[in-house]
This record gives C-alpha cells, structure tokens and sequence, in this order.
C-alpha cells in the first residue's frame, strides 16, 4: 500500500459529499470515469488525492473498492467489501446510497455522544482555569503576607504555596512537561486504543451505554453488508473491528461459530442471551422466518439507536450533578486552605 494513500484522511462531511455526489451522478446513468472527471474539477486536498488515484486505477481496469482499499483511514474494511460486493454484482449506485445514508446516521449518532460529553468537559476545564488563576493570582498575594507573620501553616496550605510558587517560578518547564504528557497520552492512546477503551468502559457509568453503542455499531454494519449480498459469516467477521468490549467481541465470534456449524445467527444469541437484549433476539428471529435479516437488522439498529439517546440523558442527567458536587468540594478546600490560616491567626489574636 503507498504511504502517501495511507496517511490520506478526509472530514466526516466531506465523505458524505463525495459519496452523495458519486452516487447522484453514477445513478444518473453517467459513465463512471467522466463522474471522476467531473468530480476532480472542484475537488481539494485529500478528496483530491483519492479522486486522481481512483481515475488513475480505473484507467488501469481496476475496481473502485480496490483504490477505496488503499485509502484506509477514509474508507475501513466493511466499506470496501460493500463495494466490492456491489461491483459484482452490478449494484455499486446502490450501495453507495445505502453507504451514504449509514454515514450519515453514524455521523448523527456520534454527534449525541459528543454532545452528552461537551457539558463534563466544559466543566472540567472551567475547574482547571479557576485553579490556575487561584495559584497565579491569589496564593502569593496570600502566602506574602503569611511569610511577613510568620505563622505555622497547615498541610493544604503548605501545598498550594509550593504549586503556585513552582507555576510562577518555572512556568516554561511546566508548560512544556504538561504537553510533553498531553502528547505522550495522546500517542499511547493511539497505538494501544483498545486497552485505554477498555479501561473507560469497565467504569460503572459507561459499561451499559459502551455495549448499546457496539450493538448499534455491529446491527448497523450487518444490516449494510447482508443488503450488499455479503455472506453472512463474512459480514461477522468483520463487524468484529467496530465491537470495543471483549464480551461482545467474543459474543460476535461465537455466533460466527454457530452459523458456520448450520444454525440461526439468533440461536447464537440466544446462547448468550444474558449480553444481549430480549428484543433483539426477538426481532432477529422473526428476520430470518421472513427472509429479510437485513431488514431486521436495521430495525434492530434504529430501537438501539433510540436506547442510546436515552442513555446518553440519564448519564448526562447523572454526571452534571457529581460534577458540580466535585468542583464545589475542590473550589471550596482550596478556599478553606487559604482562609483557615487567616482564621487562625485572628483566634490568637481575638483573646489578647
């Protein structure tokens, strides 16, 4: 795979856009190469990239989903065998506009959660700001005056003396120790993301809401790959890559294992009944008496869907108030290890 493809990336919205307008122009009866053409006249930066290396593979006689393969963080494993399945089967405006629609419902369904997350982190940082003005602004003007006394401090005190005189002292080293640890988190999260994932969703908080997304995420992709004509233990192998619990991942291998030994996909749901919600097994079940598993698994997705928003309120609901309960607890020790001294120093005082 060329490097250069490899590091390619586009927007969320810049996906949709190429796929929407792909999909309007093949389905329009125009021929695949001159829809590349045309596309290629507005296109920018890595649209652009993916665009000219498509026009280029396609001159050569090679398949759409064959270039789409070269651009992994664009396009992952269950797009490209999508289109490749569609191509055989001469269904790719098709698979586009379910593509298309998918995208777009993961795009809304990632936007609930980062929404539920804006609130928590404003309020963090809102903390983290009123900290550092207190230590910069508050604490030397205060710690002057209790050198000039000359009066024994308590241990807090002592404490955030010492921070705010090491944030004034040396603030370039702090500063640069502060993004050389943002960028070390950063790095580490991105080679091992499965063990910092499975950390966050062992919390308590986030265990049951982690296991609706997957589920959401593992419906979602088998509903596209079964419509593309995918078999069905194929689609499950790679639905695997989206599940971030190991229960569930497990969950998706054992049911695996018991369609390729000639049973239901939900007789392997109903083995594992306990990880998986009733009324996805039940839905499940009636796809596959109708013949439309497919279909099932999109209703399955849409009810999980829902469940998540649900979710996604009472954890919201939950987290406001133990956030401010914190913050009020931390603002106001940190209060109580300013004043308290001072409170000290006028009970000496007070009898003489």
């Amino acid at each position: 795979m060329n490097t250069n493809t490899k590091n390619v990336s586009l927007s969320r919205n810049d996906k949709i856009t190429l796929i929407s307008n792909f999909y309007t122009m093949l389905s329009s009866g125009i021929p695949i190469l001159e829809t590349v053409d045309s596309l290629l006249e507005d296109a920018k930066g890595g649209t652009k990239k993916l665009l000219t290396t498509l026009r280029d593979d396609l001159v050569q006689g090679q398949h759409v989903s064959t270039t789409f393969a070269k651009f992994p963080n664009i396009f992952d494993k269950v797009t490209v065998n999508i289109l490749k399945a569609s191509e055989e089967a001469g269904t790719l405006d098709k698979s586009l506009k379910d593509l298309k629609d998918t995208i777009k419902k993961e795009n809304e369904f990632n936007d609930k959660i980062r929404s539920a997350l804006i609130y928590p982190c404003f309020i963090i940082v809102l903390f983290i700001a009123v900290f550092v003005m207190i230590l910069v602004v508050v604490i030397p003007k205060i710690s002057t005056v209790f050198s000039r006394l000359n009066v024994p401090l308590p241990l807090p005190t002592k404490i955030m003396i010492g921070m705010s005189n090491a944030l004034i002292s040396y603030p370039i080293p702090i500063i640069i120790g502060a993004i050389i640890l943002i960028t070390t988190v950063v790095f580490l999260y991105k080679k091992n993301r499965r063990l910092f994932m499975r950390v966050l969703t062992s919390l308590p908080l986030v265990s049951k809401l982690t296991r609706q997304i997957d589920l959401t995420r593992v419906t979602r992709n088998l509903n596209l790959l079964l419509s593309a004509g995918i078999p069905i233990t194929i689609a499950l192998d790679l639905t695997q890559d989206v599940v971030v619990k190991n229960d569930l991942r497990e969950v998706v291998t054992h049911i695996k294992e018991v369609v390729i030994g000639g049973k239901n996909l939900s007789q392997g749901l109903k083995d594992r009944k306990k990880q998986v919600p009733q009324i996805m097994i039940k839905i499940i079940e009636a796809g596959e008496r109708s013949g439309e598993l497919d279909k099932a698994m999109l209703d399955v997705a849409d009810y999980l869907d829902y469940e998540v928003t649900n979710s996604l309120k009472t954890l919201t609901a939950l987290i406001e108030p133990l956030l401010l309960v914190f913050v009020g607890i931390a603002v106001g020790g940190m209060m109580l290890a300013i004043i308290g001294p001072i409170y000290g120093m006028i009970g000496q005082i007070g009898p003489h």
